[in-house]
């Protein structure tokens, strides 16, 4: 994904005149040269994510469409404050792409985990987060939001699905089978485990890459169960209230995989992380089949 992030600036930068980038010390290899001959519109500021967040807010103010790169604890809670008033309360439109999503920096240890990455952000009002599941879903998802005036987050992934790799739209969930006996909601990354662990399942698998705004209406026209297991690949909870109230005035059964609210002291690589919390295909199928059955 990061890649594919970085070859679609230097594109960006080459062809359209009213775009912007920054990043703190990240990724500027990989740009080098975009870096050195657009030195007005592309730079590297340092390891300063707050005062990136604020000198993109002034570049949107005038008109630019910017576009800032980081670690994610980095670009959303060091900067909180910058994206709350200089971002959301100035309704300014400007792309934050981070790395290390969860656990995806597991040997750097907790400084620079993020599970709560999107719990954060949407309770920022006017706040879209995206969190693509491929690098091709990443570009879709960019290439349909970039322009539209919004502040919007977007999560990439060093342990992308695949498996599958579904086309995406931006706002939109993905209805990947059909069931009935209940429905499973596979968010970002999480799509390859659900598909496996559901493909002998009589029930609905949704797949969502947008989480921020959470498309109701998909999920409200597929859980006629009212059965509903949410697997994300952040904080377990993330998405508990967009989907009851998607559902609301239906009877709830509801079950979750999903990173447990505590602090990572913890030490290992990625797959040991998603192993001894929980997020694997064994898991889900377990408690698919309990949702089931019940």
């Amino acid at each position: 994904m990061r890649r594919a992030f970085l070859a679609r600036v230097d594109e960006m930068i080459k062809n359209e005149p009213d775009t912007v980038f920054f990043t703190v010390d990240i990724g500027m290899w990989a740009i080098r040269d975009i870096l050195r001959e657009y030195p007005l519109r592309a730079s590297n500021v340092g390891i300063f994510e707050d005062g990136m967040t604020g000198i993109a807010a002034g570049m949107a103010a005038r008109g630019l469409i910017p576009t800032i790169f980081g670690i994610q604890p980095y670009v959303i809670e060091r900067a909180f404050e910058q994206i709350k008033m200089d971002l959301a309360y100035q309704k300014l439109g400007i792309n934050v792409v981070g790395t290390g999503a969860a656990v995806d920096y597991s040997k750097y240890g907790y400084s620079h985990y993020c599970a709560e990455d999107a719990g954060i952000l949407k309770f920022i009002p006017g706040t879209e987060f995206a969190a693509p599941g491929t690098a091709k879903q990443f570009l879709q998802l960019y290439n349909q939001s970039y322009r539209n005036g919004h502040t919007t987050f977007y999560r990439i992934s060093d342990h992308p699905n695949v498996n599958y790799d579904p086309d995406v739209v931006f706002g939109k969930a993905a209805i990947m089978q059909t069931g009935e006996k209940a429905t499973v909601l596979a968010v970002s990354v999480m799509l390859d485990m659900v598909m496996e662990a559901c493909k002998d399942e009589d029930v609905t698998v949704l797949y969502y890459t947008t989480l921020e705004p959470f498309d109701k209406e998909t999920l409200a026209e597929n859980c006629g169960s009212g059965k509903l297991l949410i697997c994300e690949p952040e904080y377990e909870g993330t998405l508990l209230y967009d989907a009851v109230s998607a559902l609301s005035g239906k009877k709830l059964q509801i079950e979750q995989v999903g990173f447990p609210r505590e602090i990572f002291r913890n030490y290992g690589t990625y797959d040991e992380k998603m192993k001894h919390y929980g997020l694997t295909c064994e898991t889900i199928r377990e408690k698919v089949q309990r949702l089931v059955k019940q």
